[in-house]
Formats: structure tokens, C-alpha cells, sequence
């Protein structure tokens, strides 16, 4: 008797159709087969899978040729997630339950020996795949079924064991889909006790320039001295971002459910990401890899921020392997086996000591470093690299007066507001996110600048070295600063602005 059962295969953050027939055929010597490009816990399936019909009181075919084939079969298995449409597909062929409803579900979980269901990753992929093929619901684990069910137009049927499974498919069991409210889950998003920039004493030129920053999804670099309050301000980025759409708090929630990362009880990612991988970090577990490959920092913090503290101390092939997502906003890793492509869209904040004992140009503390040594020191970060950081800013050290001054900063609900009408004038203008992200042809024509302001590029270019990538950067850079001015022109003093943010290009050797 040959029976199919839907089941789903993650590739990359999405996932993809896979059909599981089992065929049972024969009295002879007992044997099982999984074929169709299986790894090792596929393989291994097959014992779980007939333990757990033992010990779930549905007997499996104790003689014959057992067979199970996960189609298409170019199409590598990882993971223990076909389990559970595995021990259905066996119960199918032992008529130990019917199959009226088999077609309109897809199957997926992993089981214990005992026919517990266990949670899986990617339960949301897997849901919005069920959804594109036109399916009535997805069959899932219960702990995995909280992040499916924020899919809309789908039943998401959650099962604590295989027998909860086989009566749902009998008829004999009635299980409710589980609902989830994703506008209400990220109507919570501003909860009390979120790092605020009111907290911040002083620094108000850094903070404009993170404004500046994060209203045109430009990339920044923080420079200074230790104690200035780089990383204090750093972490506070994400609190001045756009509110998250739910269309990006979905692609946030895939990246985390396919690494595994997401919370107990949680089903959306409702805040922006903030990643601060340390500087012994890999180049894979920067950008993904591994096998199967898996996102990496850049990927998690897709639709965020990823911090990269004390940049200098990244090893320098860590640190090159950025600039093509910088450019593309994805990753694509390349196997034996095929490509995996992640996306990683993010804002890039970076933090550096301007020497290496910390102190160069501070004027409370004597700096212990030679000229060379300060350039070697700063000449760890490449011009390339250099150039995709559009501002760069100096955070000087905090004075006593700020410190212990009864003002605080703008409120970063304040600076938020800000930055949302300058994201949505951008929309307006060309349809992308970010000025950061205008192509040549639209930077062309969004870019005008008046006669004093490209005198004042040009000044800067000759006198700067600057490169053709940080023209263009300086050009985007003062286009968000003309638009925070509510001003459709680029002038001369928003230039000026711009040049400033990129004056550590001429201090960091190339």
C-alpha cells in the first residue's frame, strides 16, 4: 500500500514543498528505507518514527520492505521535523487512520519515543509555504504553532503527541487552530524600561549625527575615547528606528525561528534587533555558514541594528567579508551542495578607541602611543570599509557639568517621530526605504544640489581624497539632512554637514 503526506523543508529562511510517500510492501525479511537525499536525523527518523507508533498504541508492519521517499529528491533533508508526517505516512499504509483530510494539511514535528511532539524551527516559514500552496492549515507542534498562527487565511492545528495527530486526521478528535493577534502584539512594542536616549548626558552632536543616521539608514562610526559613552548611545539606536511594519516584523521573526532563537511564548519579534556579536566572532558566524548554513549576525539583526564594538580588534578578513552585504542587503552561502541565500538589511553602528591605549586627542588623559602607532592602529579598518561607514562621528569625553546636570536629552519617542516623517518622505519620493539605498540613476535625480553646495563638494573632494563611493555617500548623507530640514534642495550648509561626518577619512590610512 503506497500513502503521501505534505511536509515542508527549510532552505535558507524560507521553506519548501516536500512530498513523503511511504510504500509497504511484501511479508519477507523486515526492512526500512528513506531515501530522497536524507541527512543523518533523517535517516535516524525511521527508528523514532516506530518506536513512537509502538508506544502510541498504533502498531506498524512488523514484516516486509518499508519504504520512505522525501521528494524532490535533489533536494537535501535536514533535521528532525519530518518525524511526525513520517509516522502518519506509516499509520496511512497500516490503516491505522484514514486520509479524508490528509491533502489538505502540511505536516511537520519532531518526535520523541514516547509519540510526544516536539517544537521544530521554522514553524512560521513553514505556515506562510502552507499558505502560497493554497493548503486549509498546517499540522504542527504545539510550541511551534504560536509563531505559525500570526499567518493569516491558515488553520494552525497544534498536537502535543502522534496519537492527538492521528485522531485529528480520523475525525475523532476535534483540535481549534490557535490564533494569534500580530497588530496587538506589536501595539506593546514600546514597553517600559527600553533604553531611551533622554538617559544619555550630553553628546548632543553625536545624537544628531545617530538622527541623521538612522533617518537615512546610513551606517555610522563612533569614535572616542573610553568611558565617552559610545556603546551607551550605540544601544540605544534601535529606539529611535521607524516602528516595525508587520510585514518586517515577520521577516525578523523567520531569521530568529529558523536559528531557534525565539523566547518561550514568543511568536513575533515586536522590537527592532539590536546584535553585538563580540570581536572573536568567526567570519561564519558573522554572515552565516555552517552546515546546513545558517544566518549569521547580519542576518539576525535584518531590519535592525548590528553593533560592532572596538572595530580595530575584529580581525581584518572579518571585517572585509561585511562589505558585500553592506552593498546587497543579503547573503548568499555557496556549498557543495547548493546556495542559501539570507537577506541582511540592517544599519551597521561601529564603535573604536581612536588610538590603542584610547586617549589620542583627549584632553584629560596624555595618549602612550607613537604617531605610527596610531596609524597602524587605525589603519586596521580599510578604506573600502571606511567608505561604506557615511558618518563618522567623534564622541568626546563627558564633562562634569553634563554629568551631573539636572536636564536630560530629547526623549527617543521625540527623535523617533522625526525620523518617521523623513522615512516617509523618502517613500514618497522614490518607493525605497532609505536614502542610503537610492540607485545611481535616482540618486541623479533626487540628489540636486544647488551652485554653492557643489562648490563646496567639490573643495571638499580635492582637499579630502575622497573616494568615488564617498562622493556618493557624502551626496545620500545630504540628502537626509536637507529632508530632516524639510527642504527639497541640497544646500551649501547641509553639504557642509555631511563633509563633517565623513572628516575621519582623511585620518585613517588606506
Amino acid at each position: 500500500m503506497l500513502a503521501r503526506i505534505i511536509s515542508a523543508a527549510l532552505q535558507g529562511v524560507d521553506a519548501r514543498r516536500v512530498d513523503i510517500e511511504v510504500n509497504h510492501a511484501g511479508t519477507g525479511e523486515t526492512k526500512v528505507i528513506v531515501v530522497g537525499l536524507p541527512d543523518t536525523a533523517v535517516r535516524e527518523a525511521k527508528d523514532r518514527v516506530l518506536t513512537a507508533l509502538w508506544n502510541s498504541g498504533l502498531r506498524p508492519p512488523m514484516l516486509g520492505r518499508l519504504t520512505f521517499n522525501l521528494a524532490p529528491a535533489d533536494l537535501r533533508k535536514e533535521g528532525p521535523g519530518f518525524d511526525l508526517p513520517m509516522a502518519l505516512g506509516v499509520a496511512l499504509v497500516s490503516e491505522a487512520c484514514g486520509d479524508a483530510a490528509i491533502e489538505d494539511y502540511v505536516f511537520a514535528g519532531e518526535l520523541a519515543l514516547t509519540g510526544e511532539v516536539r517544537a521544530i524551527r521554522g514553524g512560521l516559514s513553514i505556515a506562510i509555504d502552507a499558505r502560497a500552496q493554497g493548503r486549509k492549515g498546517v499540522v504542527l507542534p504545539s510550541e511551534s504553532a504560536n509563531e505559525a498562527a500570526i499567518v493569516e487565511g491558515i488553520d494552525v492545528i497544534p498536537v502535543r503527541n502522534l496519537r492527538e495527530a492521528v485522531e485529528f486526521l480520523q475525525g475523532r478528535r476535534t483540535i481549534s487552530p490557535v490564533r494569534r493577534d500580530a497588530s496587538e502584539c506589536l501595539s506593546r512594542a514600546d514597553a517600559p524600561g527600553v533604553a531611551d536616549f533622554a538617559e544619555v548626558r550630553g553628546q548632543e552632536t553625536v545624537k544628531r549625527a545617530l538622527e541623521v543616521a538612522v533617518a537615512g539608514g546610513h551606517n555610522a562610526l563612533l569614535v572616542g575615547s573610553p568611558g565617552s559613552g559610545k556603546s551607551m548611545l550605540a544601544k540605544r539606536v534601535s529606539s529611535i528606528m521607524p516602528r516595525l511594519t508587520l510585514e518586517d516584523a515577520i521577516e525578523s521573526t523567520k531569521i530568529h525561528s529558523v536559528c531557534g532563537l525565539l523566547g518561550e511564548g514568543e511568536f513575533l519579534k515586536n522590537e527592532r534587533p539590536f546584535r553585538s556579536p563580540h570581536h572573536s566572532i568567526s567570519d561564519a558566524g558573522l554572515i552565516g555558514g555552517s552546515s546546513p548554513p545558517l544566518p549569521g549576525e547580519v542576518s539576525l539583526a535584518h531590519r535592525g541594528v548590528l553593533f560592532l564594538d572596538e572595530l580595530p580588534e575584529f580581525r581584518r578578513t572579518t571585517l572585509e567579508v561585511l562589505r558585500q552585504p553592506l552593498e546587497d542587503q543579503q547573503v548568499c552561502i555557496s556549498r557543495a551542495t547548493g546556495s542559501t541565500t539570507f537577506p541582511c538589511d540592517f544599519i551597521l553602528v561601529a564603535a573604536m578607541n581612536p588610538c590603542r591605549c584610547g586617549y589620542h586627542g583627549d584632553t584629560r588623559r596624555a595618549c602612550r602611543c607613537s604617531a605610527a602607532e596610531v596609524e597602524r592602529y587605525r589603519s586596521r579598518i580599510s578604506g573600502p570599509l571606511m567608505d561604506r561607514l557615511d558618518v563618522q562621528i567623534e564622541a568626546p569625553a563627558v564633562n562634569y557639568d553634563h554629568l551631573m546636570g539636572e536636564s536630560t536629552g530629547e526623549a527617543s519617542a521625540v527623535i523617533r517621530e522625526r525620523v518617521e516623517a523623513v522615512r516617509a518622505i523618502q517613500r514618497a519620493r522614490s518607493g525605497l526605504r532609505t536614502n542610503a539605498r537610492l540607485r545611481p540613476e535616482e540618486q541623479k535625480r533626487f540628489c540636486r544640489l544647488d551652485s554653492d553646495g557643489r562648490a563646496l563638494l567639490r573643495s571638499a573632494m580635492e582637499h579630502l581624497g575622497l573616494s568615488a563611493r564617498a562622493y556618493d555617500r557624502i551626496l545620500r548623507l545630504s540628502r537626509t539632512i536637507a529632508d530632516l530640514a524639510s527642504d527639497e534642495t541640497i544646500r551649501a550648509h547641509h553639504v557642509s554637514e555631511a563633509v563633517q561626518y565623513r572628516s575621519l577619512d582623511r585620518k585613517v590610512s588606506r
